[in-house]
């Protein structure tokens, strides 16, 4: 099961739509292409689903059983770490290091989910009701049942594609429905293999299908389908917001992880050193591609100049680059169209009078590279540069003086995914972790993560969660049963 023999099986796959090219973002080389499937095979995709979910191949299947399963699945993604970390590398522009921490956390997705097939339990409850129309019966028992929804559409984005995949994949087989999985078109080699895999591991045919096509052709098929009964997405807050629109004649239920524009907080009592470096991992991480990266940030203004000059100096130093380039620590944007976006935010921020303290342009160089870009000097009122989500290495910084200020300016967004608080005062890290207007907040943490505590966001970063129980309860419906006794 070689990386190539990936990259020619997708080349193969069927499809009735446009030709997609996928390209090297490190080399801007074509790696493969493939056809947009279309809607007609996301018609065949989800009827196999349907079949698959109505027979109870899967859905009945003894609960011990598909734990099995899913544990055989991790096991053989571990086996296969190593390619899945080349294609990924190979597909995202990601420096293996940075693929293979990635991959490493894939597996056990479907490891903890196993855990929660044989936990996925209702309750019983004693019944308060007297006299109306059941009058004549004394007692009653009540108790909740918990059902897989049907079929389930299953979209992810080209940030992060094996870990969306999986955060995704793994819950849905555990809760027992049938899924159909698009891919994102610019990084779909991980599916590839995933797909042999689960296929490997013993889950019956029909019950997971992988469609591969834009977002616009075979990803609004999925979302629209009257067949698939919930859609899960991650990806932009303009396609969470047209999935919701596409979902609505039939009242599909969603789970949408959505933008970002996450502010991290940095008191003069906070340890500094720390804080400048996670404040700067936590945006030019993956060149910013990342809908948890803190593209804000607020500082205590007696330390202000310190911590520009901070991140401004990591950033200059960070060596940028691609699989095969030596110590690169910070991959490229995943397309053109991607890097056009950021250069355009950062066009527009010039015009508008910001200054720009280091990076801001283009490296000279094949790939879609950008330098991490510091930016100082934004109406907060007006810069769309910072109330936009860039999805790009670019980070405002502006300074604060008391808590009030802190916490208005960090609210002051569409979004609310996360934010960090730096700061060694604990009572005053508590107090803001609860003001703040995130689904997610690390005191004196950032970029952690669990497969054990929910993720997801407040306001327009999405609806629902992702991981832990949550993760799971959301591909599960909630019956009420009523007995007279």
């Amino acid at each position: 099961m070689t990386v190539q023999s990936v990259i020619e099986d997708l080349s193969k796959r069927p499809g009735t739509g446009d030709v997609i090219p996928v390209i090297d973002p490190a080399t801007e080389e074509q790696i493969t292409e493939f056809r947009d499937a279309g809607a007609e095979a996301v018609d065949e995709a989800v009827a196999r689903a349907k079949a698959a979910y109505q027979s109870g191949v899967w859905t009945d299947l003894p609960a011990r059983q598909r734990a099995k399963v899913l544990w055989r699945l991790a096991d053989l993604m571990d086996e296969h770490a190593a390619e899945f970390a080349e294609l990924e590398s190979l597909d995202a522009g990601m420096p293996p290091v940075q693929a293979e921490m990635i991959v490493s956390t894939c597996a056990e997705f479907f490891r903890y989910y196993a855990g929660w097939c044989t936990k996925l339990n209702g309750s019983s409850y004693q019944v308060q009701m007297e006299g109306g129309v059941n009058s004549t019966h004394a007692n009653f028992h009540a108790y909740t049942h918990k059902e897989p929804y049907g079929v389930v559409g299953l979209i992810y984005p080209w940030n992060g594609p094996l870990f969306n995949a999986c955060a995704k994949v793994a819950p849905a087989l555990a809760a027992g429905c049938s899924s159909v999985v698009k891919p994102a078109e610019e990084t779909p080699l991980t599916a590839v293999l995933l797909e042999r895999l689960i296929a490997q591991a013993g889950v019956p045919d029909g019950v997971t299908n992988f469609v591969h096509g834009y977002g616009a052709t075979a990803g609004a098929a999925i979302t629209a389908h009257p067949d698939v009964e919930k859609v899960a997405f991650t990806g932009s807050t303009e396609v969470g917001k047209e999935i919701m629109r596409n979902a609505a004649d039939s009242l599909k239920k969603v789970t949408l992880e959505l933008g970002g524009k996450s502010p991290v907080l940095i008191y003069e009592d906070a340890d500094l050193d720390m804080a400048i470096m996670m404040a700067s991992m936590g945006i030019f991480v993956h060149s910013g591609q990342g809908c948890v990266c803190g593209s804000r940030v607020f500082v205590q203004r007696s330390v202000y100049e310190r911590v520009v000059a901070g991140i401004a100096m990591i950033g200059d130093n960070l060596v940028l680059g691609g699989p095969k380039d030596e110590g690169a620590m910070i991959s490229p944007l995943v397309s053109q169209r991607q890097l056009d976006r950021v250069l355009g935010y950062i066009d527009q921020g010039r015009k508008d009078g910001v200054e720009i303290v280091s990076g801001g342009y283009r490296l000279d160089r094949k790939g879609y590279f950008i330098k991490p870009t510091v930016v100082t000097g934004v109406d907060p009122a007006t810069s769309r540069l910072y109330r936009e989500e860039i999805f790009g290495p670019v980070v405002t910084i502006l300074p604060f003086d008391d808590d009030d200020e802190a916490i208005a300016m960090a609210n002051d967004t569409n979004y609310g995914l996360a934010a960090t608080v730096w700061t060694t005062n604990l009572a005053r890290a508590h107090n803001l972790g609860k003001r703040l207007q995130a689904g997610m907040v690390g005191l004196n943490c950032q970029l952690t993560f669990d497969h054990n505590v929910p993720f997801g966001g407040y306001k327009q970063s999405g609806l629902g969660k992702e991981f832990g129980y949550e993760g799971i309860d959301g591909y599960l419906k909630t019956k009420s049963i009523w007995a007279a006794l």
